[in-house]
Formats: C-alpha cells, sequence, structure tokens
C-alpha cells in the first residue's frame, strides 16, 4: 500500500519582529484600559518605523491611559534598550490619534434592558484541534513558536547574549498519511551583534535552540538554514516596518486549516473577531479531547449588533465518531455562542492580552487562557452517549 507523504511548513516570529512589536503594544493599550475599565471599548492599531510609534484607532473608557508610556514600556520589555538597535524606548517618538467608538457601532453592541449586547463586527471566525500534541494544536506551528520563544530565552538570560530581539522561524514537517513524523527542515533567522562569527553563531543555535525545541523529531537527513544571507544585523523597526495584525497565520494554526482574515491584537472582546475566534477554539478542542474527532475546525459567523450568529459548521474531516449534525446540536446545547455569554463564560474582560501578543493565542499553558480548558468534555461525552457505548462494550467483554 503506498502512503501518502508531504511538506507541511508554518511560520513564526519573536517578540522583536516589528510586527509583533505592534501587536504588544495594541493590546498593552487594551490591558491598560481593562484594568481600570473592564466594559472599555477598544480597536487599537499601531505602526512603527525608524525612531518612531504611531497609535491609532478608537477608544472610549473611564479610564485614563498614559499611552506613550505604554508604548515604552512594552519596547523597553521586548529588549529594545539600546540606542545602538536604531531604535529604542527611549528614543523613539510616540504620535497618537485616538477618538471614541462610533456611536453607530456602540448602538448595537452596548447591552440594554430593550436588547441583548450584539456582535461588535460582522465577519467569520474559525477554530481548530488536532490530536498531533497535547494541546490538540498542529505539530508544525507549536514548534515554529518553541524556536521563537527559545530565541528571546537565550537572549534575555544571556546564554547567547550577542543576539537581538528581531527574529523568525520556520518548521517543515514531514507527514505520512496525515501524521507528523519528522521534522525536514528548520530555518531561523535571528538578529546578532555585527561582531559575532556566523559560524558560532549557526553552532550556538543549533545547540541551544533547535534541539532542545525539535530534538525528538530531528534526524540526520534535517536540514538546517541559519540566516541564510550570511548576516542579519540591522533589523527590527530600522530594517522594516511593522503594523498590528500582519501576523494572523503565526497567531493562530500556522496555516493549517481555514482564517476568516481578522486579526486579534488590540481588540476588546466585543469584538467577534477575537472572542468568536477564541470561542470556535474552545469548542474545538473539547470536541477533540472527548474523543468525538481526531481533527475538528469549528466556523463560527455574526453580523454586526445582531447576538445569534449567523451559521455554525463543525468540519472534522472525516475523523468523528458520530455524524457531525449531532455534534452541531450539541455545541448549540453546551457552548455560549453569543458575544455576551462568550465574554461571561471565558471571563474576557481581565487585562489578559498582551501575553497572548506573541508566541501565538492558541495552545498555551496558561490559566489565563480559558480557550484552552477542556472543561466540556463530560457534557459533550453524555449527550453522545459515548460513555454508555464504552461501559456497554466492557460489559459484553465480560
Amino acid at each position: 500500500m503506498k502512503h501518502r507523504r508531504y511538506i507541511f511548513t508554518s511560520e513564526s516570529v519573536t517578540e522583536g519582529h516589528p510586527d509583533k512589536i505592534c501587536d504588544q503594544i495594541s493590546d498593552a493599550v487594551l490591558d491598560a484600559a481593562l484594568r481600570d475599565d473592564p466594559d472599555s471599548r477598544v480597536a487599537c492599531e499601531c505602526l512603527v518605523k525608524t525612531g518612531i510609534v504611531i497609535v491609532a484607532g478608537e477608544i472610549t473608557t473611564r479610564t485614563y491611559i498614559d499611552i506613550p508610556g505604554v508604548v515604552r514600556r512594552t519596547i523597553r520589555n521586548i529588549g529594545y534598550d539600546d540606542p545602538s538597535y536604531g531604535f529604542d524606548c527611549e528614543g523613539c517618538g510616540v504620535l497618537t490619534s485616538i477618538s471614541e467608538q462610533s456611536p453607530d457601532i456602540a448602538q448595537g453592541v452596548v447591552e440594554r434592558e430593550d436588547r441583548e449586547q450584539g456582535a461588535g463586527d460582522q465577519g467569520l471566525m474559525f477554530g481548530l484541534a488536532v490530536r498531533e500534541t497535547p494541546e490538540l494544536m498542529p505539530l508544525s506551528i507549536t514548534l515554529a513558536h518553541g524556536l521563537s520563544r527559545r530565541l528571546a530565552q537565550v537572549r534575555k538570560k544571556k546564554i547567547l547574549p550577542y543576539l537581538r530581539p528581531d527574529g523568525k522561524t520556520e518548521v517543515a514537517l514531514e507527514y505520512i498519511d496525515g501524521k507528523p513524523k519528522r521534522v525536514d527542515t528548520v530555518v531561523i533567522a535571528a538578529q546578532h551583534d555585527p561582531r559575532v562569527k556566523m559560524s558560532v553563531l549557526r553552532r550556538d543555535i543549533l545547540e541551544n535552540v533547535i534541539r532542545p525545541v525539535c530534538g525528538r523529531y530531528l534526524d540526520g537527513k534535517t536540514r538546517y538554514f541559519i540566516n541564510g544571507t550570511g548576516k542579519f544585523v540591522m533589523g527590527g523597526p530600522v530594517a522594516d516596518a511593522g503594523l498590528t495584525g500582519r501576523k494572523i497565520i503565526s497567531d493562530t494554526y500556522g496555516g493549517h486549516g481555514s482564517h476568516g482574515g481578522g486579526a486579534f491584537s488590540g481588540k476588546d472582546p466585543s469584538k467577534v473577531d477575537r472572542s468568536g475566534s477564541y470561542a470556535a477554539r474552545y469548542i474545538a478542542k473539547n470536541i477533540v479531547a472527548a474523543g468525538l474527532a481526531d481533527r475538528c475546525e469549528v466556523q463560527v459567523a455574526y453580523v454586526i449588533g445582531v447576538a445569534e450568529p449567523v451559521s455554525l459548521l463543525v468540519n472534522t474531516n472525516g475523523t468523528s465518531r458520530i455524524p457531525e449534525d449531532e455534534i452541531e446540536d450539541m455545541v448549540r446545547e453546551i457552548f455560549p455562542l453569543k458575544p455576551a455569554a462568550i465574554i461571561r463564560e471565558l471571563r474576557l474582560k481581565r487585562p489578559i492580552y498582551e501575553k497572548t501578543a506573541a508566541y501565538g493565542h492558541f495552545g498555551r499553558r496558561d490559566p489565563d487562557f480559558t480557550w484552552e480548558r477542556t472543561d466540556k468534555v463530560e457534557a459533550l461525552r453524555k449527550l453522545a452517549g459515548l460513555d454508555k457505548k464504552v461501559n456497554g462494550a466492557q460489559r459484553s467483554a465480560a
């Protein structure tokens, strides 16, 4: 029998990548608003380039936000604290252009006695879970994020003190019959001090970054591309402008499954781009964790100002134990789908978002990532009758 072999690649970036700087600033501003006023409405965008940070958007809140202070703290924590990098937390200028949320939008989002809270925008959102890792995430994006996070760790802990904040990673994973088997290729671009020898950097990254993260999936045929141009000294906003929301694939599932197109960072949970995507992941993960399927993608869609979703779709790619339309009925019964209910269930009005803005919004072992819980497994299995089937099989065997 011929086996289907293919390579799938996912990409991640470090917290010092220009786009990720912007995501973290946008979510840091959101957190600053939610910390004192959980009902804040925030849609905050950011742009960075050499010597300048521009923060723009709509913020309706009862608190004061020191946006320049938030910006400088965020940039400092990332590691841009040295003027020799060409961009640093104290030397950059900060410009702001902020207005309140449009009243045309607000009238459909604010909950009143005569109407429930509607969705903060129209659009479609996806959630995915797959039985490839303990976190029920695709392995290729899990490894890519692991490499990016490790680059930051060895830099901040001075294990590799010559590294600088910017960086990108890529993992090409070999699948056989839909199951990941080995890492075919690892690609890393790591910003560095100009004085380090490339031979030293490549050796150090292989031993201190790649092997600790990907070790069990590496073999003698794995290819490595570390700083493929031979030099990566100029990086960060000096080398490339950054914008909020340009890394939506690495933020989610690394190219596995579908994406509705909406970014997350800088948006309060009334925006279903964010809360709807978190809810879809919550649903998909519980379905797979309950054993109803080995792979599950959930789509939800909304219209602005309306609470009920336009549609709900569960797609298990032929891996489900019971019909998909039955799973959809169970989802409607068990899970919150209206925006206000999602926000309450997942406790999304907390200032938890800055840490979501680097290394992925999903598959993280952090209690604040409530959409990663698998607390609906028992209810799903009960409705599906899987526990009865297991018990019946055990009785028959006895």
